[in-house]
């Protein structure tokens, strides 16, 4: 195999990525907190709240970087079989660490939850790529819209009714990882192959014209705009729910995520104003590494306690209550916390940075 390929590098989407990275931790942390502040909680069912955004943010920017990172390992734009086993091997290695997660730190067979963050990106990603190199352009965006159209059908076949108390859903249930969500897998993967379109767009026009100009930005605006609207009309028969990834949120979330990419391409490619991104940059550098390592230390947190005996508070709440709670209120104390968990996080981050090291999965 041919080494890998110089591709072009959008800054803009290392600080897009290192956004929501950022809302992604901050979420993650305090989903942890008796009392959820208002911004990192999830809608309980209906509805999409600013927590709601940040995973499909995250596989639309997959779906954007692939369009990059493919062109890389094909040998005259055409896929070898070295670059499907090398797809292959990174979505199974996914999977396994989001498997090593979910089980962490008992590891029991019987309650090990095979859903789960890094599972749904690496089946959505080994999906999209296969879609992307298997079959030409219009083909693709047909198979987007039969997905999502296919998720309409299959949501109207088995229709889920609105909990009576939202809270009580279990995984095993209709939630996170119920049945519909894991037909959510058809939108999932939509989403994905909308970032690759937008990335393969973004791709020919930096190539072609070789300047970054401002309608650029404005066309994705543009989309955003058609896409958020189109969401919302779909939501008055199929309704916007992250819990069941229903195709209006996906269209609704994918179209919230344009107009943040347009906001980053345009202060930094077309108006080169970098300084106020670089904090963001260091974060999205070496996510995956960040997600994983946050979310195993979040187990700790949880998982562990301080003192022995029933009233055994575990180390989260432990560390909640004598740091926080003795001077701010029990929903400023989530805020915080998991704001100092973002820092610690970022100063990792930029560790890795400063020794230009780069853990790739």
């Amino acid at each position: 195999m041919p080494p890998p390929k110089q591709s072009i590098r959008l800054h803009s989407l290392d600080t897009f990525r290192g956004i929501t990275i950022a809302g992604m931790l901050l979420v993650n942390i305090a989903s942890l907190a008796p009392s959820i502040h208002p911004w990192l909680e999830h809608s309980h069912w209906n509805g999409c709240t600013l927590a709601d955004w940040v995973f499909p943010f995250f596989l639309f920017i997959v779906g954007v970087a692939m369009a990059f990172s493919l062109s890389k390992y094909s040998q005259d734009n055409k896929p070898t079989r070295a670059l499907y086993w090398r797809l292959l091997r990174r979505s199974v290695f996914l999977f396994a660490l989001g498997l090593m997660i979910n089980g962490f730190w008992t590891y029991k067979w019987s309650e090990l939850e095979i859903s789960g963050v890094l599972q749904r990106i690496s089946l959505s990603y080994l999906a999209t790529a296969l879609i992307v190199l298997k079959f030409p352009r219009k083909a693709q965006w047909g198979i987007a819209a039969l997905l999502l159209i296919g998720y309409w059908a299959t949501y109207a076949a088995f229709p889920v009714p609105e909990p009576k108390i939202a809270d009580i859903l279990t995984h095993k249930e209709i939630g996170t990882f119920g049945l519909m969500s894991w037909f959510g897998m058809m939108s999932t993967i939509a989403i994905v192959l909308m970032g690759y379109f937008t990335g393969a767009w973004l791709k020919a026009e930096v190539v072609t014209k070789a300047i970054r100009t401002s309608s650029q930005s404005m066309t994705l605006v543009l989309f955003g705009l058609s896409s958020i609207v189109l969401g919302q009309l779909w939501s008055l028969w199929l309704p916007i729910n992250k819990k069941l990834w229903t195709s209006s949120y996906a269209l609704f979330t994918v179209g919230l995520a344009l107009l943040l990419l347009a906001a980053c391409y345009e202060l930094i490619e077309v108006r080169k104003q970098n300084r106020w991104s670089h904090a963001a940059q260091v974060l999205g550098l070496n996510s995956i590494f960040i997600y994983i390592s946050s979310e195993l230390v979040i187990k700790l947190l949880e998982k562990t306690h301080v003192g022995v005996g029933t009233d055994a508070l575990s180390t989260y709440n432990w560390l909640e209550k004598n740091i926080f709670l003795s001077w701010v209120d029990p929903t400023t104390a989530g805020f915080l916390f998991a704001l100092v968990t973002l820092l610690f996080w970022w100063l990792v981050a930029y560790f890795l940075y400063r020794r230009n090291w780069s853990i790739a999965i």
